[in-house]
């Protein structure tokens, strides 16, 4: 375990590998955001934040992919779609996988639902974060912990990448 602690130091946290800690399901603080009425009217949408809402205050555990896991960026957006009734499936994949399953669209045609990928987030090619977009200049993603966030803050517009519909 010393020797896990100094990478940790070094590389990352990952105490989840431990059996003894704790992480899933341990409701820290986060960021909220009411979403506009108009948004909810598309079923879809409605649909994907219902199931994302469930996991508010989550933390970020590398690699995980469930609510008995926690998750990781793209674990949390391929838990919701997959979990969100819309009849999708995209199986477990990475931020840049979940590309595959996308239309690249424009910013100013990006809605409520669709997904934002970011680049250069760690060291990675193509899409590195994703998240989900809800309207507003907001999304749900999983940061640390699972959370709203502003897209036009000056680090996620750095490393905008693109949106994505899910077809």
């Amino acid at each position: 375990k010393e020797r896990y602690q100094l990478l940790l130091e070094t590389k990352g946290n990952r105490p989840y590998l431990f059996e003894d800690d704790i992480y899933a399901n341990s409701g820290g603080e986060y960021t909220d955001y009411d979403i506009p009425g108009e948004a909810l009217s598309n079923e879809r949408f409605a649909n994907m934040i219902r199931e994302a809402e469930k996991y508010l205050g989550y933390p970020y555990v590398w690699g995980g992919s469930n609510p008995s896991t926690s998750f990781d960026c793209s674990g949390f957006v391929c838990w919701v779609i997959n979990n969100c009734g819309n009849g999708w499936s995209v199986g477990r994949t990475t931020a840049d996988g979940l590309m595959a399953y996308c239309d690249i669209i424009p910013a100013e045609e990006a809605q409520p639902g669709d997904l934002i990928f970011f680049q250069g987030t760690y060291a990675t090619a193509g899409a590195s974060h994703v998240g989900i977009y809800v309207g507003g200049g907001m999304m749900i993603h999983c940061g640390n912990p699972i959370s709203y966030a502003s897209v036009e803050t000056s680090y996620w517009q750095a490393h905008f990448y693109c949106y994505g519909r899910i077809r």
